[in-house]
């Protein structure tokens, strides 16, 4: 049986030069970075190798660059540590309706810690107005957070323009650029945010380790107390094998990146093109132009996405759904509810994402194995039975 790898966005394989670039660090080069004596040399030089070459990835500076253990926890002190560190100017805070939990709920965490939260909607695409958010500031807002892209359904957002509208209300503004550094150009400086987050899992690094790009002279309160590491912004003795991982996947990245997108591109745009011929009642998500290149994300009516999911796994195909099980019962993305997506349409959600060793053969396969599970789950489904005697769609 052939397997098929469409899980990108969950996480992509350590590529062979990241990994031979870690082992010094599982080793030899073994000491704590924060070390005086002369074992702390190597660890503490290859971090500051690691911080310069994730800088370089976005157009920063290697001083600016925090070293954190996931996108989620850069997301949590970007969101906590940015608000709270302006909260004697104001404690209003700004994120989209689809942001990534890290983020949303990061953002009612801090309702809970006395500041107001607004969220702005997105239209049926996904992408954020920036004259939705200018009006949706106000005198004590301190910060708006909105993601770079959507890792859910591909939608790139208008970053540089909402930028220029915070910049000029004397307002801090984060993006979380998980979906999208190492993916995608990511630039701070042509974006002009004040803050970005990324993780190395995303762009063919460890799992693990992440990083938060902040702009000299912006404040911030860090999360853990202990000790000076990180310029005393993130306390903790550093995962130097990880940290060595994440700069040396940022160095790859950046020197393929043109390469790598023209590669994917044309999978997702084929399978985008091709699966909604192939099945009937079949939606795209995300915006139709401005997405991901390894992006395809649909919702197929009259099903349920995590038995479409199990069905494909079978096959030998790995994807993904944003439906999640409880033991009581089926929550619907907030990400495809928020595009105003009904929540029958938003449970046969299934999201196929491409990496640098998916083929044409790939998609052929998917093409071909997908339809009959769907016909299968479709006979059973209480919904399509209704639609077949009334003609009434999903949504």
């Amino acid at each position: 049986m052939r397997r098929v790898y469409l899980d990108n966005a969950a996480a992509t394989p350590l590529r062979p030069e990241v990994r031979e670039a870690m082992i010094p660090y599982l080793e030899e080069s073994f000491a704590n970075p924060s070390s005086l004596h002369d074992w702390g040399d190597a660890p503490r030089e290859a971090m500051g190798t690691a911080r310069s070459q994730v800088a370089r990835l976005i157009g920063a500076r290697a001083e600016e660059v925090i070293f954190t253990g996931s996108g989620t926890e850069s997301n949590n002190l970007a969101i906590k540590g940015l608000a709270l560190a302006q909260q004697n100017k104001g404690k209003h805070v700004i994120v989209s309706a689809i942001e990534h939990f890290s983020v949303l709920h990061s953002a009612k965490t801090m309702e809970k810690w006395g500041f107001e939260l607004t969220l702005v909607p997105v239209d049926k695409y996904g992408v954020v107005d920036p004259e939705k958010v200018r009006r949706s500031i106000r005198k004590d807002t301190v910060l708006v957070s909105i993601m770079h892209a959507n890792g859910e359904v591909g939608t790139i957002e208008p970053i540089a323009e909402i930028a220029r509208i915070t910049k000029g209300n004397n307002v801090l503004f984060h993006t979380d650029a998980v979906a999208t550094a190492g993916t995608i150009p990511v630039n701070v400086e042509e974006l002009g945010v004040d803050a970005l987050s990324l993780a190395g899992n995303q762009f063919y690094g460890p799992k693990g380790v992440g990083a938060l790009w902040v702009r000299k002279g912006v404040r911030i309160m860090p999360l853990f107390d202990g000790g000076i590491q990180e310029g005393g912004r993130r306390a903790g003795t550093e995962d130097v094998p990880a940290i060595v991982g994440l700069g040396a996947a940022a160095k790859l990245a950046e020197a393929n990146m043109t390469t790598r997108m023209e590669h994917l591109g044309p999978l997702r745009d084929r399978l985008l093109q091709e699966l909604p011929a192939r099945i009937d009642h079949v939606v795209v998500t995300g915006h139709p132009q401005n997405r991901l290149p390894g992006n395809a994300s649909f919702c197929v009516e009259f099903i349920e996405g995590e038995a479409m999911l199990m069905l494909l796994n079978s096959q030998g195909i790995a994807t993904a759904s944003s439906s999640a099980c409880t033991s009581k019962a089926l929550k619907a993305s907030h990400v495809l509810i928020g595009m105003g997506i009904s929540h029958a349409l938003a449970q046969g959600s299934v999201l196929f994402t491409f990496g640098i060793a998916n083929t044409e053969e790939d998609v052929d396969y998917v093409l071909e194995m997908m339809p009959p599970p769907v016909d299968r789950l479709r006979q059973m489904s209480p919904l399509y039975t209704k639609y077949t005697k009334s003609g009434k769609e999903v949504g």
